[in-house]
């Protein structure tokens, strides 16, 4: 509606000053601003591009020697106002790579050459003198000009890692989940050109929206799972599974696909020696697949979009033997719902989601790598955590390699709000006792200091930090003006790539408030959360409490007043009472009852010096 744009410009003028004003801005950044690529409404530019690729690979993979092999053609899209002469490649697996940088010890076992490659041709053109620096792979190209594409050609192999099991990697004998296989071109963006940041195993990525078709041959009592959809199940399953399969897609209740009776009696699959698995993905930002001949599968659906009647697929697949993964199938579906229904509230954007039984927390378009735990709430946080990733960085397209707060921060919150949805007996406070402990050290950088330059205070800065700023935002706003500016964010940049300056404005945007206060403090200051009760009166009904930030990064006031006859009082102010500056904040109240102990806090608090957070009124 021209109504709508033309309020959402107004809003973007009146945010650009104070955008310009407060929040330093680096020089490569504020250049794409600049260039018109990047818009202070939060939405993209007039001028904002990406590029793009098609990939068709062919991949075997041989479990017994755990051989990755394969071949690929990639037809890539400058959609850039470059010309671009080189390409950056990116080697994954050479994380194992004898000499490789690494930011975490492997197994001497599993150090080999790393991705071995050959019939490199670009337009057809052979590539020789080829030497990859780590996991990046720098090859001079002929000029690609601007609105033009290039082909890229090439066969590929390693091994699979069997020990160190780092996002990726031999799960059992019998049981793979296989990442990052395939060599890939990196992004080159708007920002920062080419991405050559190395992959060292500590940060995560960043990936273009790609259009993939894969090819999966493993021996034929395998069965493989994958990013996007199968589209020849009758050519490798039996019919009686893929009538499972469409059952399970029309059902909320959840059935096997595959029990522990059908892997006894085998005969799942079509063909005994070999099957070839085609799967296909469209606008997704990475592939993965997992392979198992022992794992049962279960399934269901859920309607995620009450509008077109849609339903996303939810899977699970795991050892039967691990008892504690049984309940990670009504974990996942209720994630998915959740998601679609309660927060985000937005419909999920997958035809599937599947969690396979790995070594790892980690996720995947579409796919998640999940190691079994101990309690079923241990199981429902990781669940939910990892499944939340669909939306940040994966739909979303975030730089988990420089702003790892982007998904991550997400996931946590996701996890907070969502855990308890499945079981209300849940109070997770998840990354809060590492916060509270590094806040305010040496250690502990802002948030938005890149990932990669990240050690003692990545996890704080990734996890809880970014999570309390969202929830602190989404407390100040309340549910609906906090999801209307969230789903600008998500509308304006999904299937794109934004970053932090796209999601602060976008937020300021689409709430109508100017929040830069917030995100200078708790985003860009050094600082550190404390909060302390100073005094608390009472005369007659007439009750005042005051609070004192000590610290410098503002947390909502919670306040438990405990009366000398067992009844409490809840009181809460936003993170709006300390806009201004203010050091001190009197909540005023009134009770016939005589006060005994007044306690400030609740789970997502986060304060360095809680001691002085309880008063007992004198005798």
């Amino acid at each position: 509606m021209k109504s709508r744009l033309i309020f959402i410009i107004l809003l973007g003028t009146m945010f650009q000053q104070a955008t310009a004003q407060q929040l330093y801005m680096p020089r490569n950044i504020r250049q794409a601003y600049e260039n018109g690529t990047r818009s202070t409404t939060g939405a993209p530019g007039p001028k904002y591009w990406q590029n793009r690729a098609n990939y068709d690979i062919k991949v075997a993979f041989a479990p017994k020697s755990r051989l990755v092999s394969g071949s690929e053609t990639v037809v890539y899209t400058n959609n850039s106002p470059d010309t671009l002469r080189n390409l950056n490649i990116k080697l994954f697996p050479n994380l194992f790579q004898h000499g490789s940088l690494r930011g975490m010890p492997i197994a001497a076992s599993d150090m080999g050459d790393g991705v071995a490659l050959a019939n490199v041709k670009v337009n057809g053109i052979s590539m020789g003198g080829l030497k990859s620096s780590g996991t990046n792979l720098q090859l001079d190209i002929p000029e690609t000009l601007p609105g033009g594409q290039l082909k890229l050609e090439l066969d590929f192999s390693y091994k699979l890692n069997e020990t160190s099991h780092i996002r990726t990697g031999m799960v059992d004998t019998g049981a793979h989940f296989i990442a990052y296989f395939f060599p890939r071109i990196a992004v080159y963006d708007d920002i920062n050109g080419w991405d050559k940041i190395p992959y060292i195993g500590t940060t995560e990525f960043y990936n273009d929206f790609c259009n993939f078709r894969v090819d999966i041959t493993v021996p034929g009592n395998y069965q493989a799972w994958a990013t996007g959809d199968l589209k020849n199940g009758a050519e490798v399953l039996q019919p009686k599974y893929l009538q499972r399969i469409a059952q399970a897609e029309k059902n909320n209740d959840i059935i096997s696909i595959i029990d522990s009776t059908d892997l006894a009696n085998g005969n799942i699959t079509k063909n005994s020696t070999s099957n070839t698995w085609h799967y296909e993905a469209n606008n997704v930002t990475d592939f993965a697949f997992a392979v198992s001949n022992h794992y049962v599968w279960k399934s269901s659906s859920v309607e995620v979009d009450p509008k077109t009647k849609r339903r996303t697929r939810v899977d699970a697949v795991y050892n039967e033997d691990h008892d504690d993964f049984d309940g990670v199938p009504f974990y996942a579906r209720k994630t998915v719902e959740s998601m679609s229904y309660r927060f985000p509230r937005w419909p999920y954007p997958y035809p599937h989601e599947t969690v396979f039984e790995g070594l790892d927390q980690m996720e995947y378009p579409m796919m998640v790598n999940d190691n079994a735990l101990a309690s079923k709430e241990q199981s429902i946080e990781l669940t939910d955590h990892e499944i939340m990733h669909t939306m940040f960085p994966f739909y979303m397209g975030t730089n988990e390699t420089l702003y790892a707060w982007m998904d991550e921060g997400w996931a946590t919150i996701g996890e907070w709000l969502i855990s308890p949805m499945i079981d209300s007996t849940i109070i997770d406070n998840y990354g809060m006792a590492p916060y509270n402990a590094i806040a305010g050290r040496s250690q502990d950088l802002p948030i938005m200091t890149a990932s990669n330059q990240l050690t003692e205070s990545y996890m704080v800065n990734s996890y809880p930090k970014p999570a309390l700023g969202y929830l602190y935002v989404k407390d100040l706003l309340g549910d609906s003006l906090f999801l209307k500016a969230l789903h600008y964010y998500i509308a304006s940049w999904n299937g794109k790539h934004p970053q932090p300056y796209d999601f602060f404005n976008c937020m300021n945007v689409g709430s109508g408030r100017n929040l830069n206060w917030f995100w200078k403090i708790w985003f860009f200051d050094d600082g550190y959360p404390d909060l302390a009760i100073t005094s608390v009166k009472q005369q007659g009904k007439n009750c005042s409490v005051v609070v004192t930030s000590k610290g410098t990064k503002p947390v909502p006031v919670d306040l438990t007043i405990v009366f000398k006859d067992g009844t409490t009082q809840k009181l809460h102010r936003t993170i709006a009472c300390w806009e201004h500056g203010e050091k001190t904040v009197r909540v005023d109240f009134t009770s016939p009852q005589k006060i005994n102990t007044v306690i400030l806090g609740n789970t997502w608090s986060a304060d360095v010096n809680p001691s002085d957070n309880i008063y007992t009124m004198p005798l």
